[in-house]
């Protein structure tokens, strides 16, 4: 890791030392649930809807036994609510059936669940079963990896892999979630807080505003 990414990853330890997963769990499988419901989806409002959500359902056999009309109900607000519930209780009945009514625990198991792609099983992986094989790529990782220059993909399998060759794999735990911190609440999409932002002198993205509006000074001087 070279010297100004080794010290982004200090700066961020620093500005957010209790960074953590945002999703409210307690087993494997609710991990599972709440990380495929998270897609294009708030982790605030994930909570919100598992709050219920696992109440009712307590085991594995409860989201193979789910009706999907009404299971698609319990979960609407959380978008894509159709194809959601069609891969939970999917995936409910594939690991009954596949894997003895247990959650996989590695990456080439978990991708054959419905609704898991790498971002899941990083996820499911690195919080369920301590396995860190990739670094988590959310709508968050992605946009702070252009702006800090780690990555020019837009792709976030290319993403991960941008990253992977960047950090060690001692940084690939806590990297997305600081990342996810300052994302939410410093490098927000629109309008991000940049003279507040404590990375500012190590952002390509805050040099090129800088530079942009120099040179609309000059132009219009």
């Amino acid at each position: 890791m070279d010297k100004k990414n080794s010290q982004i990853i200090k700066i961020l330890k620093k500005t957010y030392p209790d960074a953590k997963i945002a999703l409210n769990y307690k087993t494997h499988i609710e991990l599972l649930v709440a990380t495929i419901l998270s897609a294009q989806c708030t982790d605030k409002r994930v909570n919100i809807v598992t709050k219920d959500l696992f109440k009712k359902y307590n085991s594995l056999k409860d989201y193979a036994n789910a009706k999907q009309s009404v299971f698609e109900k319990e979960i609407r607000s959380t978008g894509f609510y159709r194809n959601k519930a069609r891969n939970i209780i999917g995936a409910a009945k594939m690991i009954l059936k596949d894997f003895k009514g247990e959650v996989p625990q590695s990456m080439e198991e978990l991708l054959k669940l419905p609704g898991v792609a790498r971002k899941t099983a990083t996820v499911v992986l690195s919080h369920a079963f301590n396995k860190i094989e990739g670094i988590t790529v959310d709508t968050h990782v992605i946009r702070l990896s252009q702006r800090l220059g780690f990555s020019k993909n837009k792709d976030a399998v290319k993403i991960e892999q941008d990253l992977i060759n960047l950090f060690p794999k001692n940084s690939w735990f806590i990297l997305p979630h600081l990342l996810i911190s300052h994302g939410r609440k410093t490098c927000i999409a629109r309008n991000p807080k940049c003279p507040e932002c404590a990375l500012q002198k190590l952002c390509p993205y805050y040099k090129s505003i800088q530079q942009n509006s120099l040179y609309t000074i000059k132009s219009h001087g």
